[in-house]
């Protein structure tokens, strides 16, 4: 037996005892994995705002800072490129706050006032029915509560409510100091990898060849380039859909004098970024804020809703996104899926690119396979020939 066999055998034996140990301690697997991620989640969170971010970063490089020739500028152009992408971040996200929260604010004092109101109209029934006073008086005498236990038990869920007070209030206190510092280790990373981000991908690709066979890297470094692509064209793709999409129907709201126009405009862009059921679920949000003005209104908001989400989807969609991840839309449907029912809404975001950068790995395969088969097959036919 050769070498290169019985590493194979050994790679294969190998393989299948981790599985097997894999399968037999599933649980304290997931319980390991678990305590990963936790452990380095804001590392993973800077990554993923790292590559965000770092698609209108390369856009402000290539289009705008690249045209600067001057020598003193060279050094300059990825320090300003970073702080001029994080200004626009930091703007976008604060308008979007600016604009939904007072609205927001304006429905909850809107629902309060409708509450008080349904409250004085009941206090109004009651007084007009005073001749049913005496009934009621003479059924709760019936039932002949025990007021005594009762008022016990109020002081003592009273007791234990406050007692539940303070150590929630203390553990809120502790959960947000310690997202307050996963949130600045994962700023603080994002821009490191932003800062250095061809520094690392050289440093990765020569651990790759280093540590790899040269076959094997080669198939590492243009995988990684097919899911750098996928999920930039991704987030492009998304993002201007969800922009076109919460423009359209901010404007026919405004032209339809409907409330809250560009409040929902901007709840569609927001919710539009997670594919197929965030659209949905702007849609819940805008038909309940009309809700609370007209109702009728918001009956024919659903009916707008559907016109324009055709309109989009069938003639925006394909020429803006284009197929910008080459995936199916019943393999888009399957991965939103899964990903949303593992890890949420990110979950709903991260599968999509994922899944197609997998989808074309699978298809080239398949491919491959199928041209050698082919030729396998021409072979032969030559050889029963001759």
């Amino acid at each position: 037996m050769d070498k290169k066999k019985m590493k194979s055998i050994i790679i294969i034996v190998t393989y299948a005892i981790l599985l097997f140990f894999a399968t037999q301690n599933i649980g304290k697997f997931g319980d390991m994995v678990k305590w990963f991620v936790d452990l380095t989640l804001p590392f993973l969170i800077g990554a993923c705002l790292a590559f965000v971010l770092s698609v209108p970063m390369g856009f402000l490089e290539r289009k705008l800072l690249n045209k600067i020739k001057a020598k003193w500028f060279k050094k300059l152009k990825r320090p300003v490129a970073i702080i001029v992408t994080v200004l626009l971040a930091i703007g976008v996200v604060s308008l979007i706050l600016f604009m939904l929260v007072p609205e927001l604010i304006n429905t909850v004092e809107m629902v309060y006032e409708s509450a008080k109101n349904f409250i004085i109209k009941l206090q109004e029934e009651i007084l007009e029915h005073e001749w049913d006073l005496p009934m009621i008086q003479e059924v709760l005498a019936e039932l002949e509560l025990d007021w005594g236990t009762y008022i016990k038990n109020i002081f003592d869920f009273a007791g234990n409510g406050i007692g539940n007070i303070f150590t929630g209030t203390f553990e809120l206190i502790s959960s947000l100091v310690s997202g307050v510092m996963d949130a600045f280790i994962a700023f603080v990373f994002a821009i490191y990898l932003l800062a250095k981000k061809e520094t690392l991908s050289s440093q990765v690709k020569k651990a790759l060849y280093a540590l790899l066979p040269e076959n094997a890297a080669d198939r590492a470094v243009k995988i990684g380039k097919l899911a750098h692509s996928t999920f930039a064209n991704f987030i492009t793709g998304q993002c201007t859909e969800a922009i076109i999409l919460g423009s359209m129907f901010a404007i026919t709201l405004l032209l339809l004098r409907y409330p809250y126009a560009v409040l929902i405009g901007v709840i569609i862009s927001v919710t539009a970024l997670v594919p197929i059921f965030g659209a949905i679920v702007g849609c819940i949000i805008a038909m309940f804020l009309i809700l609370m003005v007209d109702p009728v209104k918001a009956l024919w908001f659903f009916v707008i809703f559907q016109i324009l989400q055709q309109i989009e989807g069938n003639l925006i969609y394909p020429h803006v996104v284009g197929n910008s991840v080459g995936l199916p839309s019943i393999w888009v449907l399957v991965a939103v899926t899964i990903g949303g029912n593992l890890f949420g809404v990110i979950g709903m975001l991260f599968f999509i690119p994922l899944s197609s950068v997998m989808y074309a790995i699978f298809r080239e395969f398949v491919n491959n396979r199928l041209e050698k088969r082919r030729i396998a097959e021409v072979k032969y036919e030559k050889k029963a020939d001759s």
